[in-house]
C-alpha cells in the first residue's frame, strides 16, 4: 500500500475521536436530522436519502458543534459510508489526494450515530426503526432490518467485540423477532426482541436503574488471563473483548450463554426487617486464580475450569473445599467501615407500619424526598448504619480523567454497595445528598476534579444538611490543585483504589475556607463572557496565567479530541505560555486595575505585573505555589498556629516574607506575576514565588478594560467592573496521612520506636 493510500474504514484513533467529539457536543442527532430535512442550507446538497461530501461535512459540523469539522475525519467517515460490504471487517483501498465524489445514505450516517449518542435504548431502538420506515406505515421489511443490524455490527466491531458471537445472537433475533410471522416487523415487535436481547441492550448503551434490585449490570470485558463462563464452564475465547461481566458480582458469561443466566445479582437492601443487621456471605464461583486461599494460606490453582470462590461483599478469595469452614455471616472485610451494608437499608413503608402499631411516627419520614433512592414498587429507602461505622458516600464525574472516571466508577461500586456510589452524570450531587441527609457520621468521597469538588460542596451549602459531612479527594481532573494540597496526589494513575480507601479511614478532617465572589459591571449592557463561579475555593486570578487558561479553554472547546491526556494538556499549556510571552497582551496591568486589601489601597504602580493572583490554598496550576515555600514541615501548616493573632491586612514586605498560608486562617493571599516567564520559572522550580503583595480578608479589585479572569481554572473574558470577594464560610475536608517514607534510615528509625 502506498504513503497515499489508507484504508476506507475508521482506525481505532478516528473512532475514539468521533466519540470524544459526541461526547462533548450538546446537539441531539435527530434535532439536527430535522434540519437538514427541512431544507435550508442542505437543501443543494441533498439527493433524497443521499447527501453528497460537502453536504456531509456541513451535516457533521453541525452535530458535533463545532466551527469547523476536521477534515480528515469527515473523509474517513463519508468513505466509510460509501463501503457497500456488510462485513465490517472488509477494507478498501483510496487515495487520500483524490477528491472525494459519490455519495452516502444519510439513514445509514444516522443509524450509526444514534448508537454512539447517551441515551435510553429502548429510544434508539425507536429512532433507528423511524429511519428506515420510508412510508411512515410502522413496518419493517427484512432487508431494512439487515441494514440496521449491519450498522450495529460496525458499531460493535469498533467498541473492539468479538462479532463472531454477536452475529449469530443477533440473526436469531431477528428470526424471532417476527411473531406473527408475516414478513414484516412492527414497531412493538422491533422494540420488544430488542428489549429482551441482553447483548444488544449492553451495545446500545444500557442504563440500569439502581432501584432494579438484583438484575446484573452487563458490560463487554477483555480479560488478560483466561476466564472461564460462570453458566455453561468452558473457557471464553477471543483476543478482543471475549465476554460479558456483571459490574456489581464479576459474575461471567459468554454472549451466547447470558440469555440464560437465571442467577441474581446481589441484593443492595434488606427486604424485610427480619433481614435487618443480618449480612451474609454472597459467594461468586471462577477466576480467583493465583490467588492465596484467605482460610488455609494455599495457593487457589486453576485446573482449566472455574476455580476458587469470592465474596462479592467482603472480597475474601477461598478454595471452594474451605467454603465449610467460613463463618456464615459476612463483616463486609477490611473495607467494613466504609461500606454500607445492605442490612442496613429498609424501605421506610415497614418502619412507618412498626412505628404505627407503637402509636408513634416520626413527622420527617412521611415527608421524605423523592429524590432518595427508591425500590422497584416506590418505597422509599431508609439508612440506619451499622454502628461504629463511617459509611462513605462517593460522588463520580465519569467525564474526568478521560475514561478513569468511567473505571473508577465501575470499580467503587463493585467495592462498595452501589447504592452509595452516585454518577454525577445522572441527576448530579442532591440523589446521594437526600439518600444520606439523616446520617450523623459520613464521609463524602467526590472522583473527579477541582470542579467536581466545588460542585458537590456548593450543593452541600444548598441541600442545608443536619451535619456537614468531611469530603476526600480522588483526583481525576488535569490540575487537580487541591487534592494536591490535601495530600491526594495530582492524579490517580489507575492504582487499588482499597488502599485510596484504607486512606481516607486514617485522614483528618481540616477546615477549609471558601469565599464569595461578586463582579458588578460597569457596563450593564456591554457584552462578556459569564462568571462560571460565585465562589472560590482555589484562587482567583487576573491577567497572564488567566490568558493562558482562556485560550486552552477555547481550544479544548473546538478540539476536545487533542486534550484527552494530563501530558497533552500540560504541553498545550507550554504553547499557549510561550505564545503569551511573544505577544504579552496583559503587560502593563497596574495601568488598568486598582486593588483594596481590608479597605487599604495598595499601590501597583511600583511593581511590573503582567498578572494578579488572590490564592486560598498553596497551589495552582497543577502544583505551582505562587507564594512560596516556607520553612515550616508540610504538616504544620494546617496545625493550629499563632496566626490567629496576625491583623486583619499585612502589606508590609518584610512581615510578609514570614507569612505562612493556612486553609483555616480565613485570610486570602495576594501576588502579582510580572509574565509568562515568571510564572514558567515558578512553575518548573527556576524562581521561588511570585511577589507578595498582601494578606487580608477581603479584597476589592477595580478594572478598567476588558481583561482575562479565571476562578479555580474556569477563565472568562470580562468587560471593565468591581469585583469584591469576602469570605463565605467553611468547610471540613479530609486530609491524606503523610506518606511513608519508604528510605533505609526511615525504615531503621520506626523499628527503633516499635
Amino acid at each position: 500500500m502506498s504513503g497515499n493510500e489508507k484504508w476506507a474504514i475508521l482506525s481505532p484513533d478516528d473512532f475514539s475521536q468521533l466519540q470524544k467529539y459526541i461526547e462533548y457536543s450538546n446537539k441531539k442527532l435527530e434535532d439536527v436530522l430535522k434540519e437538514f430535512y427541512g431544507g435550508g442550507v442542505f437543501q443543494k446538497h441533498r439527493q433524497g436519502e443521499y447527501v453528497d461530501f460537502e453536504g456531509f461535512r456541513l451535516f457533521m459540523r453541525t452535530y458535533l458543534d463545532l466551527e469547523e469539522a476536521p477534515s480528515d475525519l469527515c473523509r474517513q467517515l463519508f468513505m466509510f459510508f460509501q463501503t457497500k460490504s456488510p462485513d465490517p471487517g472488509q477494507h478498501t483501498k483510496v487515495d487520500i489526494n483524490e477528491p472525494v465524489t459519490g455519495l452516502v445514505c444519510m439513514k445509514d450516517v444516522s443509524c450509526y450515530l444514534s448508537l454512539l449518542e447517551a441515551g435510553r435504548p429502548e429510544d434508539k431502538l425507536e429512532f433507528t426503526f423511524k429511519l428506515y420506515d420510508k412510508d411512515g406505515n410502522g413496518l419493517l421489511d427484512s432487508s431494512e432490518v439487515d441494514r440496521i443490524i449491519t450498522q450495529m455490527m460496525h458499531v460493535a466491531d469498533y467498541l473492539r467485540w468479538d462479532v463472531t458471537e454477536l452475529k449469530p445472537i443477533l440473526q436469531e433475533m431477528m428470526k424471532e423477532i417476527d411473531y406473527d410471522g408475516n414478513g414484516t416487523v412492527s414497531l412493538e415487535e422491533w422494540i420488544r426482541g430488542g428489549m429482551t436481547t441482553i447483548p444488544l441492550l449492553v451495545l446500545l448503551g444500557l442504563e440500569v436503574d439502581i432501584k432494579d434490585d438484583g438484575q446484573h449490570v452487563w458490560r463487554m470485558k477483555h480479560f488478560n488471563r483466561p476466564a472461564y463462563c460462570n453458566l455453561c464452564h468452558s473457557l471464553l475465547v477471543g483476543l478482543r473483548k471475549q465476554g460479558l461481566c456483571c459490574t456489581f458480582c464479576k459474575y461471567t458469561v459468554h454472549e451466547r450463554c447470558v440469555q440464560k443466566v437465571t442467577t441474581a445479582c446481589i441484593s443492595t437492601y434488606a427486604k424485610s426487617r427480619k433481614d435487618a443487621n443480618i449480612q451474609k456471605h454472597v459467594w461468586v464461583e471462577g477466576n480467583c486464580e493465583a490467588r492465596k486461599c484467605e482460610m488455609c494460606q494455599k495457593k487457589i490453582k486453576s485446573f482449566q475450569g472455574l476455580t476458587g470462590l469470592c465474596c462479592v461483599w467482603c472480597h475474601m478469595k477461598i478454595h471452594n473445599n474451605c467454603q465449610s469452614q467460613v463463618r456464615e455471616n459476612c463483616d463486609c472485610g477490611i473495607l467494613k467501615d466504609h461500606i454500607l451494608h445492605p442490612s442496613s437499608i429498609c424501605p421506610i413503608i415497614l418502619e412507618r407500619q412498626d412505628s404505627q402499631r407503637n402509636g408513634s411516627m416520626s413527622s420527617h419520614n412521611e415527608d421524605t424526598s423523592q429524590l432518595s433512592s427508591t425500590t422497584p414498587d416506590g418505597k422509599v429507602l431508609r439508612v440506619t448504619p451499622v454502628s461504629d461505622t463511617h459509611p462513605l458516600l462517593v460522588f463520580v464525574n465519569p467525564k474526568s480523567g478521560g475514561k478513569q472516571g468511567e473505571r473508577v466508577l465501575r470499580k467503587m461500586q463493585y467495592l462498595l454497595n452501589p447504592r452509595q456510589v452516585f454518577n454525577l452524570s445522572k441527576g448530579g450531587p442532591a440523589p446521594g445528598l437526600h439518600f444520606f441527609r439523616d446520617l450523623t457520621n459520613y464521609r463524602i468521597l467526590v472522583c473527579g476534579g477541582d470542579g467536581t469538588v466545588g460542585w458537590i460542596l456548593d450543593a452541600i451549602d444548598k441541600a442545608n444538611l443536619p451535619v456537614r459531612p468531611p469530603v476526600a479527594v480522588l483526583p481525576l481532573g488535569t490540575g487537580n490543585d487541591l487534592a494536591r494540597c490535601l495530600r491526594w496526589g495530582g492524579g490517580y494513575d489507575g492504582e487499588d483504589l482499597k488502599k485510596n480507601l484504607k486512606d481516607i479511614e486514617a485522614s483528618t478532617t481540616v477546615l477549609m475556607d471558601r469565599w464569595s465572589i461578586k463582579v458588578t459591571p460597569d457596563n450593564p449592557d456591554e457584552k462578556g463572557d459569564p462568571v462560571p463561579y460565585e465562589i472560590i475555593n482555589n484562587y482567583f486570578s487576573i491577567g497572564v496565567d488567566a490568558s493562558i487558561a482562556h485560550r486552552f479553554h477555547v481550544m479544548r472547546e473546538k478540539y476536545p479530541e487533542k486534550f484527552n491526556s494530563r501530558m497533552k494538556n500540560k504541553l498545550w499549556y507550554f504553547e499557549f505560555a510561550t505564545s503569551e510571552t511573544i505577544s504579552g497582551t496583559c503587560k502593563k496591568l497596574k495601568e488598568y486595575i486598582s486593588l483594596e486589601c481590608g479597605g487599604v489601597p495598595i499601590d501597583l504602580s511600583t511593581y511590573s505585573l503582567g498578572g494578579l493572583a488572590v490564592i486560598n490554598i498553596p497551589s495552582m496550576h497543577g502544583g505551582s505555589n505562587l507564594w512560596g515555600e516556607i520553612k515550616r514541615t508540610f504538616g504544620d501548616i494546617y496545625s493550629p498556629s499563632t496566626q490567629k493573632e496576625q491583623p486583619e491586612v499585612i502589606t508590609d514586605p518584610e512581615i510578609l516574607k514570614c507569612c505562612v498560608q493556612d486553609l483555616s486562617d480565613k485570610r486570602l493571599e495576594v501576588v502579582g506575576l510580572e509574565g509568562a516567564i515568571e510564572m514558567g520559572q515558578i512553575y518548573t522550580g527556576l524562581k521561588s514565588a511570585g511577589r507578595r503583595l498582601a494578606k487580608c480578608s477581603d479584597i476589592t479589585i477595580r478594572t478598567k478594560k476588558h481583561l482575562p479572569m479565571q476562578i479555580d481554572g474556569e477563565p472568562w473574558m470580562q468587560p471593565p467592573c468591581l469585583i469584591k470577594i469576602t469570605h463565605k464560610n467553611q468547610a471540613p475536608m479530609m486530609m491524606a496521612p503523610p506518606p511513608r517514607s519508604s528510605s533505609f534510615f526511615s525504615l531503621k528509625k520506626s523499628g527503633q520506636e516499635s
